[in-house]
């Protein structure tokens, strides 16, 4: 059996900055790096163009969102009840699986034409077991990377994610008139169909972590219950699920803020790359150039950050101060770099796995009802308005968060 490489950018000092280029060098993160960022293009295509044929089948824009959100619904009940098999199976075998099952249904889209209901069921299906795939994948990161190094892994996984999306978004649309929309299809089976392959041959086959006796549901269930149950870890959870939500809901009203405003044709798209931009600035920024110590002492800072800019919107500035506004707010993000280490320092051993899937699974549902309720708030009080809403509820989040998290670092 192949022996896991220990962490090459395990820091020699608790506060000792580490470089990407250290942690990137880890072969086997490096593997995991690669075919995720290529997993999200093929993801991200999938779902784009899995729209674009409803919308076209059906005219229905209510049903082209349910596809494009139908791969993220499932994912909180996922967890919950098959989460434990993160922890349960053997990484390699069950990552492969994960790739091959988003390959199946990609090329199954695209070779067959099927009633709109079992185009979202097979997308259904898969979703529900994304927490599995994607808690084991984190799991790995924490097993391959130590100390300051697993900080600077998962800030370079969510550095490329963002990266990535923006890529598909940009050359899903080329792709698709270029080829066709089932052709872009095959196009996404065959990007996870690499992924499993390369995977399989490259993934050293380790043991699973544990095998804890009872059924997978039961096991699921109770582990999800002693997760939220344990006040620092349910705190800890909290904090990266409420900002992203509300944050989320006010990025969900910037096409109809354009358009109230009169602003000029595009503007929209401009004010809606600038979210994107400044998480990627803001967890360079905050990844690379701060120390561990002074990244977790800025946490609650970089939290309330995020939501102030977003009261600017209340005054219905020009599109060049709405444009600065929410570039300025999305720098903020980069606050949850310095949650990462004292999550994994919380989380119980036997069930990690399970952890970073729930984490994954309930993000994906905040930011699917955050939306919602701003948008709400939008019908009532007008698009700008509900915007600062948004973000004065995650000042009052980073306001909570004050309240324990100095505790919490100790």
């Amino acid at each position: 059996m192949e022996t896991v490489i220990d962490a090459q950018a395990a820091p020699t000092s608790p506060d000792r900055r580490t470089t990407y280029r250290e942690v990137l060098a880890q072969p086997q993160f490096r593997l995991l790096f690669v075919t995720k960022v290529l997993g999200i293009v093929a993801e991200t295509l999938r779902i784009t163009t899995l729209s674009v044929l409803i919308f076209a089948a059906s005219h229905s824009p209510l049903l082209s969102a349910l596809a494009f959100g139908i791969g993220f619904l499932p994912q909180l009940p996922g967890s919950i009840m098959v989460g434990a098999l993160a922890d349960r199976l053997r990484p390699r075998p069950l990552l492969t699986v994960g790739f091959l099952m988003q390959c199946a249904a990609a090329a199954l889209l695209g070779a067959v034409r099927m009633p709109t209901a079992a185009a979202l069921g097979v997308v259904a299906a898969v979703a529900v077991m994304t927490p599995v795939f994607s808690g084991a994948s984190s799991r790995l990161a924490a097993e391959f990377l130590s100390g300051d190094a697993y900080v600077l892994g998962r800030s370079l996984m969510n550095m490329a994610s963002s990266g990535a999306q923006l890529v598909a978004l940009a050359l899903g649309g080329a792709v698709v008139a270029a080829m066709g929309a089932r052709e872009a299809l095959v196009v996404a089976a065959v990007l996870n169909a690499g992924c499993a392959v390369v995977l399989w041959l490259r993934l050293p086959d380790m043991p699973a972590p544990g095998s804890a006796p009872g059924a997978v549901m039961s096991q699921s269930w109770s582990g999800a219950g002693l997760l939220l149950r344990t006040r620092t870890v349910r705190r800890l959870f909290l904090a990266q699920w409420l900002p992203s939500g509300f944050m989320a809901g006010a990025e969900g009203l910037v096409v109809s803020y354009a358009g109230q405003r009169g602003f000029a044709a595009g503007t929209y798209g401009l004010l809606m790359a600038c979210g994107p931009t400044g998480m990627l600035l803001g967890d360079l920024i905050v990844g690379r150039l701060l120390r561990p110590s002074v990244r977790e002492a800025l946490v609650v800072p970089l939290a309330g950050w995020l939501g102030l800019p977003l009261l600017g919107l209340a005054a219905d500035p020009s599109a060049p101060v709405c444009a600065l506004l929410l570039l300025a707010s999305s720098l903020g993000f980069s606050y949850a770099v310095g949650l990462q280490k004292p999550f994994l320092d919380a989380l119980p051993s036997s069930n990690q796995g399970q952890a970073f899937g729930l984490l994954g699974s309930g993000l994906m549902t905040l930011q699917g009802i955050g939306p919602v309720l701003i948008g709400g708030v939008a019908g009532v009080a007008g698009t700008g308005r509900a915007m600062a809403v948004a973000g004065g509820a995650t000042v009052v989040t980073a306001l909570w968060m004050a309240s324990w998290w100095t505790r919490a670092r100790r």
